[in-house]
């Protein structure tokens, strides 16, 4: 085939499915989930109607936490020993050109994981890891469990009791490793165990350990000298020092908030200040924001990327520009709030739902609400108690009624053909995680020479314009290699070329649409060496008919050292399904197709 330029869609016949998208309508769903200081209680309000949905009693006060997916909230509550789980009622599916929303009543699902003295809880990819302070011992469940309502944990164990932290962290945890000399202290360093519970490397040092958080796929842990930031790496997570600068003041980070849409850290740093954090940067990773009166709350802005949220003790609330690295606009909501006192003492806290900024106000009853753009007061909810601790959850989506569902089933069935098929619009296609097509792969090429895929060909043959003989040699061309096998984990991919492994760590490298000479396209997601073994390829493409984030079941693959020339290619595209499939699945798998 040959390429060229000009594109062309099939927007049109999705468009004309009878009812495909006129029953289908745009929601927007918001919730607050609230925990009182004092009861055990979290209120449930629609943020869009300012109205209680639900209350729901617990066993202590609780410190809520919300899943990724905005499935769930769990509710730790130290006192009780325990941390339980609520449904949020709201579901996004993504489809790649839009999303579906489903929004369901709030409920306990009926997990409970319990434990002595509850701390630190932390998600990463699904999983969702409680330390218990009282017995050395993190708890970690998947949200799938969770969602069931199954109390189904894993245990790791570390030395002893200590406040302590732990991260499911891929095929392995990170563990805090507690201070022996003295065991009241915080931790020393993090130690990395696989799923056999077996030590991986060396403890990684980090004097006072406290503080941990998340931004894209960069894990960070607060120490007394600076930050451990966790990346993939091969076999095992890679655990990097970053080192406070000399010009910082003394002081220390102990509470961390990951960026989301950018990727930074936000951290406490002495009472009276922030610091922001890149990463990556090799020079200037730390930029220190002043404030004029002590903090009390500070929170980042998921829909608005550029932005943070600080709360001081004099009843401000400030927005912080994260790029410019100042405050930009500031508002008076509540009386002040003194930081003198417990620390555990009722003051306000920060969520960010939909396009406003709500904060608590515990000692007068009530939510503040602040809008976004404007940055000014929308409008206060009333609460009974006192509102603490507070999540939002939600967003915009598409929602179908039971009697247009397979209606939007049919049109999802026919736009996915068509996309299948090399027909889709150049706004439908969004760039691609690498774990999209994580697992381990077999090539096709061997079926096809002993002749399992026979019968494949004789199927394309009914109704196609060749007969299986030269369908036969047609596949003989493209799905020729000597690679038989690939195996994808994390960044890594190891190809097995005639039983020898060739290994490196890969990078997005971005996509490219290509327009074939029957007026149909593809779209090839590229992904470049960043180090390993040199008979590696460079570059590889993939290609499998998708052309948005979601899980690969089978895909074509190009590679090579020179990425513009792997673009040309469009004769040889060695194919790969799963290893778990036997000879008979993968051929009954294409005449699915």
């Amino acid at each position: 085939m040959k390429l060229k330029s000009t594109a062309a869609t099939a927007l049109a016949l999705i468009l004309a499915l009878p009812g495909a998208a006129a029953q289908a309508e745009d929601v927007t769903a918001w919730r607050l989930f609230v925990a009182d200081r004092d009861a055990p209680k979290v209120t449930v309000i629609d943020a869009l109607k300012s109205e209680t949905i639900d209350m729901f009693q617990l066993e202590s006060p609780a410190v809520l936490y919300p899943s990724d997916s905005g499935r769930l909230i769990f509710a730790r509550q130290a006192d009780a020993g325990v941390v339980t789980t609520l449904a949020s009622g709201i579901a996004f599916e993504d489809h790649g050109d839009h999303g579906d929303i489903e929004v369901e009543a709030p409920k306990l699902t009926g997990t409970k994981i319990a434990g002595q003295k509850p701390s630190h809880f932390v998600e990463h990819g699904g999983e969702f890891a409680t330390f218990f302070d009282g017995e050395g011992v993190a708890r970690i469940i998947s949200e799938k469990a969770a969602l069931e309502g199954k109390s189904d944990t894993r245990e790791v164990k570390t030395d002893s009791p200590q406040h302590g932290v732990a991260v499911a962290y891929d095929d392995h945890v990170l563990l805090s490793e507690p201070n022996k000399e003295q065991p009241d202290e915080l931790p020393v360093g993090i130690r990395t165990v696989d799923e056999d519970g077996k030590q991986v490397g060396d403890i990684a040092d980090c004097p006072d350990l406290h503080g941990e958080g998340s931004s894209g796929n960069v894990l960070a842990l607060a120490c007394a000298t600076g930050l451990l930031v966790v990346t993939h790496g091969e076999g095992a997570p890679q655990i990097r020092h970053l080192p406070y600068p000399d010009d910082l003041p003394e002081g220390k980070a102990t509470t961390l908030v990951g960026g989301r849409g950018l990727q930074y850290f936000l951290g406490n740093y002495g009472s009276d200040k922030v610091v922001l954090i890149d990463p990556a940067a090799e020079t200037d990773a730390f930029r220190l924001v002043e404030l004029a009166t002590r903090r009390v709350h500070f929170a980042v802005d998921p829909i608005r990327a550029r932005f943070a949220y600080v709360f001081t003790e004099d009843g401000k609330l400030h927005q912080l520009d994260v790029i410019k690295g100042e405050i930009t606009k500031s508002i008076s909501l509540t009386d002040p709030y003194s930081m003198d006192g417990h620390w555990n003492d009722p003051r306000p806290r920060i969520a960010v739902a939909g396009d406003k900024i709500v904060l608590t106000d515990p000692l007068q009853g009530k939510l503040h609400l602040v809008d976004a753009a404007s940055f000014t007061e929308a409008g206060d909810i009333a609460v009974e108690g006192k509102p603490f601790n507070i999540v939002a959850v939600g967003g915009s989506g598409q929602s179908h009624d039971e009697a247009s569902a397979s209606e939007h089933n049919h049109a999802h069935s026919h736009g996915n053909d068509q996309i299948y098929k090399g027909y889709f619009e150049d706004g439908q296609v969004k760039d691609r995680p690498l774990s999209d097509w994580a697992g381990d792969w077999q090539s096709v090429y061997p079926y096809l020479t002993d002749g399992t895929l026979d019968p494949v060909m004789a199927h394309k043959a009914e109704d196609g314009k060749k007969s299986a003989a030269e369908y036969k040699a047609y596949y003989e061309v493209g799905y020729k290699t000597n690679v038989e096998r690939i195996t994808i984990e994390g960044d890594t991919v190891t190809f097995f070329r005639e039983g020898k492994p060739l290994k490196a760590r890969y990078a997005s490298d971005g996509h490219e649409i290509l327009t074939y000479e029957k007026g149909n396209r593809g779209v090839r997601f590229i992904f470049k060496k960043v180090d390993g073994d040199a008979d590696a390829p460079d570059y590889f493409q993939f290609s499998d008919h998708k052309i948005a984030p979601e899980k690969a079941d089978h895909y074509h693959l190009y590679w090579g050292d020179d990425r513009a020339a792997l673009l040309k290619e469009v004769t040889n595209w060695p194919t790969y399904y799963p290893s778990s499939l036997s000879a008979k699945d993968v051929a009954q798998e294409m005449m699915a197709h």
